[in-house]
C-alpha cells in the first residue's frame, strides 16, 4: 500500500472474508473497517450510488446479520462475472 492511500484511510482495515448480501446477489468481503468495506460480488454498481446490504457476522453464539447502508466509492472489474466494490458505510 502506498503512503498516500494509507493517509486517506480513517480506520484500520482488517482482511476478513464474510458474506455480503444485497437484494440480487451474495458476495464476500475482502477487507473492512469501522467506516467502510470492500467486497467482491456480481452486478453493476455506479460510483456515488447509495446501496443497502447486510454482512453476516460469525459469533461464538451463532451468526448475526448486520444491516448497513453506504455509498459506492470505487468499482473494480475483476472479470466478466465479478466486481470489487469499495463502500463508505453511512
Amino acid at each position: 500500500m502506498n503512503a498516500r492511500l494509507s493517509n486517506k484511510r480513517r480506520h484500520h482495515r482488517a482482511n476478513i472474508g464474510m458474506r455480503v448480501f444485497l437484494q440480487s446477489a451474495i458476495g464476500v468481503t475482502r477487507d473492512m473497517s469501522a467506516s467502510g468495506v470492500y467486497f467482491w460480488i456480481s452486478g453493476t454498481f455506479v460510483i456515488g450510488e447509495s446501496i443497502s446490504f447486510s454482512i453476516e457476522l460469525k459469533r461464538a453464539r451463532g451468526r448475526m446479520m448486520r444491516k448497513c447502508k453506504g455509498k459506492v466509492l470505487r468499482v473494480d472489474r475483476q472479470d466478466s462475472s465479478r466486481v470489487g466494490v469499495a463502500v463508505r458505510i453511512t
